[in-house]
């Protein structure tokens, strides 16, 4: 295995890289790349060496961390991380109650005996090192083999991998594809398991403008929030015990109260989540008219249900509440690239990219015999491949009901602990028992039977509407609906089955599905809960279905990394830049403070104020900044966070940063690695931006240090925190 950890390295398909031709700002690069763009990193405004930017266990990479989901980073020597109010927002509701409402009241920890645990299953993952395993991943691969056993074969020798790493079992271990599988690199994260809640604002603050002006600009919101990572007696990672004390990283930001003016170089170290801007004109297409469209209208089908059956600030509501966020986010953020994609030049410049491939193939026999038909075999394993896509998109949205899905896991760990561990499907292995266990555990703080009843209704409702070919038989049969169709459905009998199945499952009690992690398959067989029959009499038919999926992912395999191949040859051959699609790994993007022009006469300007949050409140959620606030910014009361030149406290700023989801809780970084504030979103004509981008219209939106501080200080009262971090001007 090549190390990468400190060294620098270029990743092999990007040797040809002319870095002179990088379009601004674009791209979202690994750590060991950054040499090859010195001249980009310099030009904007980077004043360190970029080398210094490759050693993982080194200052700044050091200090950032991965929450699973979202980055994080460590801002004292104390183990304090500092990262969005919609990454703690989970923890801050689980920790909720309607009498004792987190979400709507805001929490400080004034004391570490104070600080609550996050959310069961929260981690922080430091990232140590970076191994390059390509070679040990496709040693045994032939171009004889099935889908099936290609899929399988690379699963195998990825887990055998993983499991020599976590020997050390401080670590957790993942081997990721780059490239649609050209390569794949080994990662290898120091886990810690004690993560607890130390500070979010108010959802009035870290939620400012909600819903509404989520992907907007202009913005005026505190995304903001804290946790502290714990550890044993010895440093090394632990799980939740009151004996636990604080982790001290090697490594962690200084703040700097000056924050960033406009024009100054910002970078974001984090990991995002997925780009798609290497996918083929079909799979364009069928995300952007289907896909999509499809699952924004589920989503706010969800939502709405939950709506209609909870009332605000009611039990049940906030079990729901980190469920609607994300529903939310991600039904506008849908809609956002529908929109984008139907008003602009996407899909067009596509089809022209694909077009000057294949003539740039077809003008060299050499080219042509090395490359092939890639694209068109990977286009036809696609089109099968979403033969079945509705049925799936239904399947997929039932998983949010927690009966269901908690049902189905549980048999499915049954079964999987039949086979030898490295044989187990992830999420299944050894590895993964202690979090599946705090899952079963988190359950009741998300779940509401009359709730999770109503989108199995709705759900099923889209499922009898399939065509019968496309119908799991299994499935009818349970609920009565062999010969039902959309037009004979019969709500109310449904209604009244499921009724009795909520009424006399255990599976709503956390001792009893504990209980059931300990059974094997044929207790499942004999159970007389409803939800684990439903589960045990269609899991041959799913696992039918998914053996289906692995096939075609492995044929996929086959042909993916070829595609790849032939692109970046021809990206290199014409001086265009070359970095891989997000995976939810460590990554750099940077760029510069700036505003934008969204449209014709129109022109963003970088910054907002503190009196931006006045002209927008009403008084009424989403935009219901607290009465404290209100009187502090009505009386200028601005202490040493003013910014001169805007005459008040800035509270957020545009950026040109090349981001996605995952990015979310990223530390913005100065020249000089300084903390100068949190990126939390993009802007409305840059959602597209996972897809596509545009130099013109891609922005970043972060959180100012200056505003995290001033509502830190003089509306919360969190006076040790900020005395706890190395604060500079």
């Amino acid at each position: 295995m090549k190390k990468i950890t400190s060294s620098f390295l270029l990743i092999t398909v990007t040797l040809a890289l002319n870095a002179s031709t990088v379009f601004a700002d674009e791209g979202m690069w690994q750590p060991n790349q950054l040499p090859a763009i010195t001249k980009q990193l310099t030009k904007a405004g980077l004043k360190l060496n970029p080398n210094n930017l490759t050693n993982l266990t080194g200052f700044p990479m050091g200090a950032i961390v991965s929450l699973g989901g979202c980055t994080a980073s460590f801002i004292s020597d104390l183990g304090l991380v500092a990262t969005n109010h919609h990454c703690v927002y989970g923890s801050v509701q689980y920790n909720s109650t309607a009498k004792n409402n987190l979400l709507k009241n805001g929490f400080l920890a004034k004391s570490f005996k104070e600080e609550l645990p996050a959310t069961p299953g929260s981690r922080i993952y430091v990232t140590e090192e970076i191994s390059e395993v390509t070679k040990l991943i496709k040693a045994d691969l032939t171009d004889a083999m099935s889908g099936s056993d290609r899929y399988k074969t690379i699963d195998i020798n990825s887990k055998s991998l993983v499991a020599e790493c976590e020997k050390d079992d401080r670590y957790r271990c993942s081997v990721v594809n780059f490239h649609g599988g050209l390569e794949y690199y080994l990662f290898k994260q120091l886990t810690i398991r004690d993560v607890r809640l130390v500070h979010a604002p108010a959802s009035s603050i870290g939620k400012y403008g909600g819903d509404v002006d989520n992907w907007m600009w202009p913005r005026h919101t505190g995304d903001y929030g804290f946790y502290r990572a714990y550890v044993g007696k010895d440093g090394q990672p632990a799980d939740y015990s009151q004996e636990n004390v604080p982790y001290q990283p090697k490594h962690h930001l200084k703040v700097n109260r000056s924050s960033v003016d406009d024009g100054d170089y910002i970078m974001v170290l984090g990991y995002p989540g997925k780009t798609n801007r290497y996918r083929t004109t079909y799979e364009v297409k069928n995300k952007f008219t289907w896909v999509y469209p499809q699952a924004k209208a589920y989503r706010e089908e969800i939502i709405d249900l939950i709506h209609h059956h909870s009332e605000v600030g009611s039990e049940a509501r906030i079990k729901y509440e980190s469920t609607l966020a994300g529903l939310a986010n991600y039904a506008k953020n849908y809609g956002s690239m529908i929109h984008s994609y139907n008003k602009g030049n996407f899909y067009s410049r596509k089809q022209t990219l694909e077009a000057n491939l294949a003539a740039w193939l077809n003008n060299d026999a050499k080219r042509k015999a090395q490359y092939g038909t890639a694209l068109i075999d990977l286009n036809k394993l696609l089109k099968i491949d979403n033969e079945q896509q509705a049925r799936d998109l239904i399947l997929g949205y039932l998983g949010y009901s927690k009966m269901l899905t908690t049902a189905n896991r549980l048999h499915r760990l049954a079964v999987e602990k039949q086979k030898p561990d490295l044989e187990r499907e992830n999420g299944y292995q050894e590895r993964d028992i202690a979090r599946f266990e705090q899952s079963m555990k988190a359950v009741n703080r998300r779940f509401d039977a009359k709730i999770d009843k109503e989108i199995v209704v709705a759900m099923l409702t889209h499922y009898v509407a399939l065509p019968k070919a496309e119908r799991i038989n299994s499935i009818d049969k349970f609920f009565g609906l062999s010969n039902i169709t959309a037009l004979n459905f019969n709500e109310k009998k449904l209604r009244k089955q499921l009724t009795n199945m909520y009424k006399n499952t255990k599976l709503t009690a956390q001792e009893q599905r504990l209980a059931w992690m300990n059974k094997d398959v044929s207790d499942f067989e004999k159970s007389l809960d409803p939800f684990i029959q439903l589960a045990v009499t269609s899991f041959k038919e799913r696992k039918m279905i998914e053996d289906t999926s692995k096939e075609l992912a492995g044929q996929i395999q086959t042909y993916r990394p070829k595609y790849m191949e032939a692109l970046i040859a021809y990206f290199n051959d014409n001086n265009l830049p070359v970095y891989a699609d997000a995976n939810s790994t460590l990554r750099i993007t940077y760029g510069n403070v700036k505003g934008y022009s969204p449209q014709d006469g129109l022109t963003a300007t970088p910054y907002t104020t503190l009196e931006g949050i006045i002209a927008k409140n009403t008084g009424i959620a989403p935009f219901n900044a607290p009465k404290k606030q209100l009187a502090l910014i009505n009386n200028k009361h601005y202490g040493v966070y003013a910014k001169k030149a805007l005459g008040s406290v800035p509270v957020n700023y545009l950026g040109t940063l090349d981001i996605t989801g995952g990015n979310s809780g990223s530390p913005t970084l100065n020249d000089k690695a300084e903390f100068v504030g949190l990126v939390f979103d993009g802007v409305y004509e840059s959602i597209i931006g996972d897809w596509d981008y545009d130099t013109k219209l891609n922005r970043s939106i972060h959180v100012d240090i200056r505003y995290m501080l001033w509502t830190m200080e003089h509306v919360d009262e969190a006076t040790n925190l900020i005395n706890e971090m190395d604060i500079v001007n």
